[in-house]
């Protein structure tokens, strides 16, 4: 049966909505126990009811139409007792009640099991049979553990306002939703405001150049125009961001430079190619080739390229710029929004970011983060004509936006952004206070970091060190590997915001969901290859400028510590610890003062946990990298 109740599981996973996860349910349960019905009961609010949802062996003109009380029937037993009710003979029970509109006249034996979510019956799924039969306890658990798993679907359903009166389909949805990726946490609710590239790459004809000194003159200066502008964005969003979030701007000047696009652009207009054409081509060809690339972060760079080389294109047009109004609560909407766009709106006004394209990786998704922004990235079928100047919901945490919400999702998400308000101010009140046990054991609270921006939040709500700063996510934001002094500069910020504390730091974890887009990877499965210390220790030049420069940013403050992350041998613990006992001996014999750091290991690969006894005579510590060891030990 185990085996049968993955199917079902897996089978209601891709259902596209509620009315037809309920429909698999009842179909397959029915084949599964060979029974004559299965049905499920779902509890209306609104009118205090348990309505018959979806049924396989009852009439079908009764979904939606028949209903319990819940001091009503053998379905409403299950639901007041919250507990399973298996009866042999349906009809001699006191608590039993015929629904002529259902057909259940033929049906003896019942059992009914309730579906519960955070200690609330949502909803009763029930098995009849026409012969009086006890169901067995396999049944039994076979419906428990399905009704657990149905339970979360339909508490999301019901959060979107999904589950209604008795309409004839008994389901509908009555909020205009659209679902994205989660890019950043948080919800908000305020108005759309939809904005639209400043001038299209793709409506550009073909056509000469009568001058091309002239030509080349104008594109230059147009170029010079967008630096400019970037690095008076760059300006604005200054106080919002710490210098390495900030130095995607200067990427961006790099790309404008004379050097680099411009040189390509130019050649083109020599070739007697107009600036609008040339720029085109070149902007283009860059954007065709970077969206036919397998990894994600690489793919997105196409939005940033087409963004810029769009903010040129307006400049040489020589159009107008138009000031924009935003509303006073701003949810800014596009179909790819670039960083550059999310630095133009007054940042007292930003509250939420909805991109129809773009995952959590891309540059908006992390600048939302580092500014506490609720985002959500890729979008399918946003329909932009419809969301400008319009009342939206953006769940950060579920990746979902709603236009238009009725007042019980606005209540519903109203809630949550009072009880996030209510815990934060809770938290803020004791977050000074010890952390102990009844019993007097202490226990520190320590954050995982991978921007500045963490570090001063974490800082403000009372953190006691960082358990896992994430190295990776500073390579990440840039065009290519930082240099052993800007790595330096990067890790001393973080030891110096928490010292005394102790700072962990995670060695180069890059290959799987976190490719760099300049030291590209390609395997079949980058999830199960070559990734983590594995990477560092292949590259040894990589691997020694990093702790280098961990070692010297941790000079004279000595609250460093070194975490491997990935090891699936023990000769990668040994391999790496000998690179950091070497680097030390280098930085003592440099005259530097600086202790050797405790060395970690990161419990991620099934083998390495049958391990630990060894490992522990190697390592200072040891932390469980709880995602990755779950995704391998259940291979999901």
């Amino acid at each position: 049966m185990l085996d049968v109740l993955r199917s079902i599981i897996l089978e209601v996973s891709g259902a596209k909505d509620l009315s037809a996860t309920l429909n698999i349910v009842v179909k397959r349960v029915q084949h599964a126990l060979d029974t004559r019905v299965c049905s499920v009961y779902l509890l209306d609010k609104s009118i205090g009811r348990y309505i018959l949802m979806a049924t396989k062996g009852l009439a079908e003109s009764a979904v939606g139409r028949a209903s319990l009380a819940p001091n009503e029937g053998l379905v409403g037993l299950v639901a007041q007792r919250a507990e399973p009710v298996n009866v042999e003979h349906a009809s001699a029970h006191p608590r039993y009640l015929y629904l002529p509109e259902t057909g259940e006249e033929q049906f003896e034996s019942f059992l009914g099991v309730p579906v519960i979510h955070h200690g609330e019956v949502l909803g009763v799924l029930v098995v009849r049979q026409h012969a009086e039969r006890t169901f067995d306890s396999g049944d039994e658990a076979f419906l428990i553990t399905l009704s657990a798993q149905l339970a979360g679907i339909i508490a999301n359903a019901e959060a979107r306002g999904a589950v209604v009166g008795l309409s004839p389909s008994g389901i509908r949805t009555v909020d205009p939703s659209f679902d994205g990726v989660p890019g950043a946490p948080g919800v908000a609710i305020a108005i759309g405001r939809v904005i639209f590239p400043p001038a299209d790459l793709n409506a550009i004809p073909k056509r000469a150049c009568s001058d091309i000194k002239a030509e080349i003159r104008f594109f230059k200066e147009c170029l010079q125009a967008v630096r400019v502008d970037i690095a008076e964005l760059k300006m604005k969003i200054k106080g919002q961001l710490r210098p390495e979030e900030r130095e995607l701007f200067d990427a961006y000047l790099h790309m404008l430079s004379d050097n680099a696009l411009g040189a390509e652009v130019v050649a083109l207009i020599r070739e007697g190619n107009w600036a609008q054409g040339a720029l085109a081509q070149v902007g283009l060809s860059y954007v065709n080739n970077m969206e036919l690339i397998d990894d994600d972060y690489l793919r997105e760079r196409a939005t940033d390229i087409k963004d810029l080389c769009s903010r040129v294109l307006f400049y040489l047009q020589e159009q107008q710029k138009k000031t924009t109004v935003y509303p006073d609560r701003c949810v800014l909407v596009s179909e790819e929004l670039s960083a550059a766009m999310l630095a133009e709106v007054p940042k007292h006004q930003l509250v939420g970011v909805v991109s129809g394209r773009g995952s959590a990786h891309s540059h908006v998704a992390i600048l939302a983060k580092a500014m506490g922004l609720p985002a959500v990235m890729g979008v399918t079928d946003l329909p932009l004509d419809e969301l400008d100047q319009q009342e939206l919901i953006v769940d950060g945490y579920n990746g979902c936006v709603y236009s238009n919400p009725s007042d019980t999702l606005r209540a519903h998400y109203q809630e949550i952004v009072v009880e996030e308000a209510q815990l934060t101010e809770g938290l803020e009140s004791i977050k000074d206070q010890p952390c102990e046990t009844r019993d007097g054991k202490r226990v520190e609270l320590w954050v995982n970091t991978g921007l500045m921006t963490d570090v001063l939040r974490s800082l403000e709500r009372g953190a006691e060190g960082i358990g896992l700063f994430r190295t990776e996510v500073p390579f990440l934001l840039r065009d290519s590997f930082p240099t052993e002094r800007e790595q330096t500069d990067i890790y001393r910020q973080q030891l110096e915001a928490f010292h005394p504390k102790r700072v962990t730091m995670r060695t180069l974890d890059i290959g799987g969901d976190k490719p760099l887009p300049y030291f590209p990877i390609k395997e079949d499965n980058p999830f199960l290859g070559w990734r983590g210390i594995r990477v560092s220790l292949d590259h040894p030049e990589i691997f020694l400028a990093q702790i280098r420069a961990m070692l010297r940013a941790s000079a004279g403050l000595h609250n460093l510590q070194i975490l491997l992350p990935m090891i699936s041998s023990i000769t990668e613990v040994d391999e790496a610890s000998d690179y950091i006992h070497r680097v030390h001996s280098e930085m003592l014999e440099e005259g530097l003062d600086v202790e050797m750091p405790p060395i970690g290991v990161m419990i991620e690969v099934p083998a390495m946990a049958w391990q630990v006894d060894v490992i522990v005579k190697r390592a200072d510590f040891v932390s469980v990298g709880s995602n990755d060891l779950t995704q391998y030990m259940l291979a999901v």
